[in-house]
């Protein structure tokens, strides 16, 4: 065990600390008086299941977090991605393939250790409280096809990664960043005609009072908007929502089959406005922007420790390893991200802010508000969230914050 290891363990547990800190608050401020403007979107009985979905919610949360402690800190202290990189080392043909199988066993046991949780947060707490509908063959189903995809993208990713390193030693942060920030690009553009299609089925939304509404206010708004979709999120979970994907000739509205359910036409054109907002002042480019940044200074910095033996010795390897280092520096990257995080968090709240100033610019102040106290009410939306919490972990305003704003 050298200094690196104990300086990763501190990190880890860092984490856990903050995260738990954060949910203590979080449940000091439950039971609160709903604040004014918020009044009647809960009655007593509704609120009281609004707390112990809450309550139920936060108790798995905190049980998952501690398995997931105890289990990477064992590995960490036990040398088992150690000996992993040295497994996958004698199984592997060349050094590209050895990094690809390291994560694939990584991610692979992750996932498996996540599906007992997130089958009980489907079948026990969504099931209680009214908003599961997904069927156990779409679980499975779900799980495994999300899986395959990780492997495909990352595995792919990862190999380049590797063989760049190979040819260009510790210049090849510049290639990789181009190479991560084509792939991200291209997701930006095409996430909903790739990805989506594999898990949820989209149509056209329909000739009718919605699309007409919508299309006169798109055109009020000087917005060309004709990619307008509907997509059967029914199939899993009551919950509703919308989003905006995709930039210029490829940029698509999605709206989940359950908020044109629970909303009336003008409630669904003011989510549609907020939306519109957030093209017009170019903030999913701006997001991405800075995700891009993050992604550059991080492999600049990787590039500089990956031939590193201190990086691999500390989590059990005997040589220097690709795969060790890389995993080492995302541990050690950890503390940054509590950093960036909030930051990245405030600036996504005054994104939706200003989504929001727009959408009442258009005269659908009253029936955006009137659509986000539904979306709340319908979902069990905690209104009364730590403040400290929030300016953490929160990357849209609260529901109080918003009513406030756009009632003034």
């Amino acid at each position: 065990m050298n200094w690196i290891l104990w300086l990763i363990v501190g990190f880890v547990l860092l984490d856990a600390v903050i995260e738990g800190v954060l949910s203590w608050l979080n449940t000091s401020y439950m039971g609160r008086p709903i604040p004014d403007v918020l009044a009647g979107i809960y009655d007593e009985e509704k609120y009281r299941k609004q707390q112990n979905y809450m309550r139920d919610n936060k108790r798995l949360a905190r049980i998952s977090s501690a398995v997931t402690l105890v289990l990477t800190l064992a590995v960490l202290i036990a040398g088992g991605l150690g000996w992993l990189d040295g497994a996958t080392a004698r199984a592997a043909a060349n050094a590209g393939l050895q990094l690809v199988l390291f994560f694939a066993v990584v991610i692979v046991v992750t996932t498996v250790l996540d599906l007992p949780f997130d089958y009980y947060d489907t079948f026990v707490i969504e099931e209680r409280y009214g908003f599961n509908k997904s069927t156990r063959t779409t679980f499975w189903l779900d799980a495994l096809k999300s899986l395959v995809v990780t492997l495909v993208i990352s595995g792919a990713l990862l190999w380049v990664l590797e063989w760049l390193y190979e040819c260009l030693g510790a210049n090849f942060w510049l290639v990789a960043s181009a190479v991560i920030v084509g792939v991200m690009v291209f997701f930006a553009l095409f996430y909903s005609n790739v990805i989506v299609p594999l898990f949820n089925k989209q149509r056209p939304l329909e000739e009718g009072e919605l699309r007409e509404a919508i299309e006169q206010t798109a055109s009020r708004a000087n917005f060309s908007l004709k990619n307008i979709y509907v997509i059967d999120g029914s199939k899993r979970s009551s919950h509703a929502n919308a989003y905006f994907t995709g930039f210029g000739a490829k940029k698509r509205i999605v709206l989940y089959d359950t908020l044109i359910e629970q909303l009336t036409t003008d409630e669904i054109v003011a989510v549609l406005c907020h939306e519109m907002g957030h093209y017009r002042h170019h903030d999913t480019l701006k997001l991405l922007a800075a995700q891009v940044v993050k992604v550059v200074l991080m492999l600049f910095v990787f590039s500089l420790l990956a031939g590193s033996r201190e990086l691999s010795e500390a989590l059990g390897g005997d040589r220097v390893s690709f795969a060790l280092s890389l995993s080492a520096f995302g541990l050690l990257f950890s503390p940054i991200d509590l950093i960036l995080d909030p930051l990245e968090n405030h600036f996504s709240r005054r994104y939706e802010y200003r989504a929001d100033s727009f959408a009442a610019s258009l005269g659908y102040s009253e029936a955006l508000i009137s659509g986000l106290k539904k979306l709340s009410a319908n979902s069990l939306v905690n209104l009364t969230p730590h403040p400290l919490v929030v300016r953490m972990t929160y990357s849209h305003p609260t529901l109080e914050q918003r009513v406030r704003a756009l009632s003034a």
